[in-house]
């Protein structure tokens, strides 16, 4: 069966001077079209080919050789080109823009703005994009407990917390309890893993993005201990100006990154003297 919003690969059963029909090889009469501009110059009827079918601006079924940025079953983030009385217009990667109605937001969103979102087909089977992506994130991330994290705000329940797809495809949750403060949906939060699910979904608490920028922090600090022999000429109490010509970071940077060195015992601080350990 032809399926809409999927690539799949098709027999092609007819040539005409507008183009290629493809289909099915046990169902050869359920026919669809690849235009002429985009047949390859090696296939001809008979060949198999790999092929997206979507619809056209008539709404007609039809095949491309072009692979869009979203498939149906994924999740992808998009850009909105435009907003009308009736919903956003998103760029996927196809001559025709994909149509998201108001319905189907979980916030409000503008010309230029990037959203998060999965394909469906409406009642009349048209695809369009959907905000509410929880069913097609992913459960296979590669993280484990304790790690550190980056995600996007997708949905927000008052029972349940914070609902974050991790690096924009792996489905997550912060706990209501683990909540402080307001998040604004769609913007970007930086967490750290506290359970994996036995279903493979992330729990996660919320970490201020100054404790991970201590990561990078310390690298380079670590890299400048290496350049002076293990031994930095300046401290923690130095001039803001000498630690910002030295490591390029303000004063409260440096501190909060020695302090991330000397609990992880990478450094040793005796005398006001920091040495690597």
């Amino acid at each position: 069966m032809i399926t809409l919003g999927k690539k799949q690969t098709l027999r092609a059963v007819k040539q005409t001077d507008f183009g290629l029909y493809f289909a099915e090889e046990n169902d050869p009469e359920n026919r669809i079209l690849l235009p002429k501009k985009e047949i390859p110059e090696s296939i001809y009827v008979g060949d198999d080919l790999e092929v997206f079918v979507y619809l056209d601006s008539e709404d007609r079924p039809i095949a491309t050789t072009t692979e869009p940025l979203l498939s149906m079953g994924e999740v992808a983030l998009l850009r909105v080109v435009s907003v009308s009385k009736i919903g956003a217009f998103l760029s996927w990667g196809l001559p025709k823009d994909l149509f998201l109605p108001f319905k189907e937001q979980a916030y409000k969103v503008k010309e230029g703005d990037e959203v998060l979102v999965s394909l469906y087909k409406d009642k009349s089977s048209r695809l369009c994009a959907t905000m509410n992506v929880y069913h097609n994130l992913r459960t296979d991330s590669p993280y484990k407990e304790g790690d550190d994290v980056f995600g996007r705000l997708y949905e927000e329940s008052p029972t349940y917390g914070l609902f974050v797809a991790v690096d924009d495809k792996y489905s997550a949750l912060i706990p209501r309890k683990e909540v402080v403060g307001e998040y604004k949906m769609g913007n970007m939060v930086y967490g750290r893993v506290i359970k994996v699910r036995e279903d493979g979904k992330l729990t996660l608490a919320v970490r201020d993005k100054s404790y991970v920028q201590m990561i990078p922090d310390g690298e380079t600090i670590l890299e400048l201990l290496e350049s002076y022999g293990g031994v930095l000429p300046f401290s923690e109490k130095a001039d803001p100006s000498v630690i910002q010509r030295e490591t390029g970071m303000s004063k409260a940077q440096f501190k909060r990154a020695i302090g991330h060195l000397y609990k992880e015992r990478k450094i040793t601080i005796t005398d006001g003297v920091i040495r690597k350990a």
